[in-house]
């Protein structure tokens, strides 16, 4: 059989199809408002919850770690600048006190070093060559000390004098070395080994030739007896000289000397014996030091620039 739709009924369906289009289209619409509310509903409380946390806790612990620095940097800032001030106030002055003053020290510096130096160069030569100094015109006309010595060539026997001169007329060179115009005083100082054979004998009669012989008994000598054996003696009192002296030329390895008259001659005289007679004559080194000491204390007391020799 066969059905004939009317216009009626042709609407009635297209009307009907599109009921059912619009109600799909409305249970459409509808299970997508539930699933959107659904979905912001689950977006909405776990943003809330973490933006309220966060926005608890984060603010907070900022706002009290922002307060207490700011208290901190508030109190150390104004600590901070009076310390400040007062260095400032302090510094100022300082330099500029001591600016003055070091404008001062440069100058007295600059004068202070002349005036050493000149010293120093004097003070330097304690006593020089005694031929040397004569051909060089250094050779004081007025005083001097003159040490020479007579070692033998064979034993450490040795002879030392001291010649103290003073207001010297005339000193001209002779064959044999110096001539000295003038009056003065020698003191004699004998060194004496152990191995000496006439050890016994005075001085005084001791051979002339060898050198071993001085004006001296043992009686008018003191005598230091070294760790060594070696002996020691000195004079007690020097001999006078009256109008004229020689100072022999040195051989071998002796030397004639001539010590300035400074202020510590007597000083740079015991300093000289000590070395010679360690160094030289193999005298122990503190019984070296106890004879020179001697030797020096003999020729201030006994052969000391006064009256005559002043």
């Amino acid at each position: 059989m066969v059905f004939i739709r009317s216009d009626e009924d042709n609407s009635n369906i297209l009307k009907g199809g599109k009921m059912a289009k619009i109600k799909k289209a409305a249970a459409k619409t509808a299970a997508k408002p539930k699933s959107a509310a659904k979905k912001p509903a689950a977006k909405k409380p776990a943003a809330k919850k973490p933006a309220a946390k966060t926005a608890a806790k984060k603010p907070a612990a900022k706002t009290t770690a922002a307060k207490k620095p700011a208290a901190k940097t508030a109190a150390k800032k104004p600590a901070a600048k009076k310390p400040a001030a007062k260095t400032a106030a302090k510094k100022p002055a300082a330099k500029a006190a001591v600016k003055k003053p070091a404008a001062a020290k440069p100058a007295a510096k600059k004068a202070a070093p002349a005036k050493k130096a000149a010293a120093v160069e004097s003070a330097d030569v304690k006593f020089r060559n005694l031929f040397d100094a004569y051909s060089q015109q250094k050779l004081p006309f007025d005083n001097g000390y003159i040490v020479s010595s007579f070692f033998s060539e064979t034993t450490a026997y040795s002879v030392y004098e001291i010649v103290t001169y003073a207001g010297v007329k005339e000193i001209f060179p002779t064959e044999t070395g110096l001539q000295f115009t003038s009056n003065g005083k020698k003191l004699y100082v004998l060194v004496e080994p152990d191995t000496y054979q006439n050890k016994f004998q005075e001085p005084v009669s001791r051979s002339r030739t060898q050198g071993e012989h001085i004006p001296k008994r043992f009686n008018e000598l003191e005598t230091i007896i070294a760790k060594n054996q070696t002996r020691v003696m000195i004079a007690k009192e020097p001999d006078e000289i009256f109008s004229a002296f020689t100072i022999l030329k040195p051989m071998g390895q002796n030397f004639a000397v001539v010590f300035y008259q400074l202020p510590d001659v007597y000083k740079s005289i015991a300093t000289f014996f000590e070395k010679s007679l360690n160094i030289q004559r193999n005298v122990p080194q503190s019984d070296a030091r106890k004879a020179s000491q001697l030797i020096a204390a003999t020729i201030e007391k006994t052969m000391g620039f006064k009256g005559e020799f002043e």
